[in-house]
């Protein structure tokens, strides 16, 4: 379903549930007014009524006459009561007026008045009562002194129908209003949705190559440009990782060319060697190429479980896990005649990721042996800091040249004078997983030698024995 649709249903049915809402308590609130007016003008008239019951000549005549001119005066005043409270066609004559003794004698009654009795001699006030088949709201008086009734009522179909005349006058209208809302919703809909829509046509346009960033303009509505910021940032970030997937094919292709070719002329040279020596020597560097290939081959590796592994954090000792990387270089360090040590005065916990943390410290070590002369020392020191914990490693190397010290983490990075292994990947495998730990590389040259480093934040530390 799409937006303009959904925001036309909803608009839609808000607009009717109000319209059904005041429609129902513009109802109930009618309904009790007319009842609140009706029942008041009903008390009027009874009490209208038993005032020229109590000024006749009851009290003076003989029960006849006084009878007689008291069914006269009570129809003529009684009719004038009942005419006076609603006028207009359909609603007129609706009240009556009957007046009995309380010896059960009707004694006069309005027109259109129910014959029979509707109240009992002891009943007063208001009351629903059924005559002849009509619901009828009547109010009663009674007067002790003269012994009679007074009855006033109207019928409680007229009330109905002045309250459904109200609602219907309110409602019968929606009948030409609605469609019409109806069709000022979907068109004002569709121009608020206008902005997205050019948003959208835009970015279809867009060539695959184009990641340049969307223009806000002063006319951009609010609430699209949180989505254009968005998009712009999303955009610069593939950007980015495409340029360095670009980067990384083209420079990772010319690095895995030049081994190969080795391999291939030294499988040449080896098949068609004149002597043993000859052989040998050949089988020596297709054993050095291959090293070579296979060292770059799991840094690539190691670059791809960096860039799409989840953080795992966990609670780890940090002079342990360094440990155990130097454990599993230690053939290369004595295939070059290197040794290490490790100092821990300390034995610092941490909480991180134990996959990128071995990555980084291993490529770090497996650098300061590459860059370290034959009989070398290799120094690896863990050590608490006030900023948290540090991981230091020094080799005897010359260190990165002032121009590229900068540029630290760059792939195949890597100075002229680099010894044949390097493949200027394994410092960029370090800063990409420090990144993720939160925490740099920096080097430096100290008294020790070269200096490679890191601190894990003090929120990653403690100290555990």
């Amino acid at each position: 379903m799409s937006i303009k649709l959904r925001l036309f249903l909803i608009l839609t049915a808000s607009t009717l549930i109000v319209w059904f809402s005041a429609v129902v308590w513009i109802e109930h609130v009618t309904r009790a007014q007319v009842e609140k007016v009706l029942d008041a003008r009903l008390m009027e008239a009874a009490r209208m009524v038993a005032s020229l019951v109590e000024s006749s000549d009851m009290r003076r005549g003989d029960s006849a006459q006084a009878a007689g001119a008291l069914s006269r005066g009570a129809q003529a005043k009684g009719g004038q009561a009942a005419g006076a409270l609603l006028t207009g066609a359909g609603y007129t004559q609706q009240q009556f007026c009957q007046i009995w003794s309380l010896s059960g004698q009707m004694i006069g009654r309005s027109e259109d008045a129910p014959d029979g009795r509707l109240l009992s001699f002891d009943q007063t006030g208001f009351h629903d009562v059924t005559s002849q088949g009509k619901a009828l709201r009547v109010y009663a008086i009674v007067n002790p002194d003269l012994r009679v009734q007074v009855t006033v009522g109207d019928s409680l179909e007229m009330r109905d129908r002045l309250v459904h005349g109200v609602v219907e006058g309110l409602a019968l209208p929606a009948l030409v209003v609605l469609p019409l809302m109806g069709g000022l919703i979907w068109w004002s809909t569709g121009r608020g949705l206008k902005p997205l829509e050019r948003l959208a046509k835009a970015l279809g346009h867009r060539h695959i190559d184009d990641a340049g960033q969307i223009p806000q303009q002063p006319a951009t509505p609010r609430e699209i440009r949180p989505v254009i910021a968005a998009l712009n940032d999303l955009l610069a970030r593939l950007h980015r990782a495409r340029r360095r997937e670009k980067d990384f094919v083209s420079y990772a292709a010319h690095e895995m060319k030049t081994p190969l070719a080795g391999l291939k002329m030294q499988a040449y040279v080896a098949r068609h060697a004149p002597d043993e020596a000859a052989r040998l020597h050949a089988l020596q560097a297709i054993e050095y190429s291959v090293t070579r290939t296979d060292r770059m081959v799991r840094q690539l590796l190691d670059l791809a479980q960096i860039e799409n592994r989840p953080l795992e954090p966990a609670a780890l000792d940090l002079a342990a896990l360094a440990r155990e990387q130097m454990i599993s270089l230690t053939d290369m360090a004595d295939a070059k005649g290197v040794g290490y040590a490790l100092e821990a005065p300390e034995r610092p916990m941490i909480r991180s990721d134990a996959v990128l943390l071995g990555l980084a410290i291993r490529n770090l070590v497996e650098n300061a042996i590459h860059a370290t002369a034959a009989g070398g020392q290799i120094g690896v020191e863990v050590c608490l800091r006030p900023e948290g914990v540090e991981l230091a490693v020094y080799d005897g190397g010359p260190g990165l040249p002032p121009e590229l010290a900068g540029r630290i983490g760059e792939k195949f990075l890597r100075p002229s004078a680099a010894g044949g292994l390097g493949s200027g990947l394994g410092l960029a495998i370090t800063s990409d997983a420090l990144a993720l730990l939160g925490c740099r590389l920096v080097c430096a040259q100290t008294v020790r030698g070269h200096k490679m480093s890191f601190l894990l934040p003090s929120a990653h530390s403690g100290v555990g024995l």
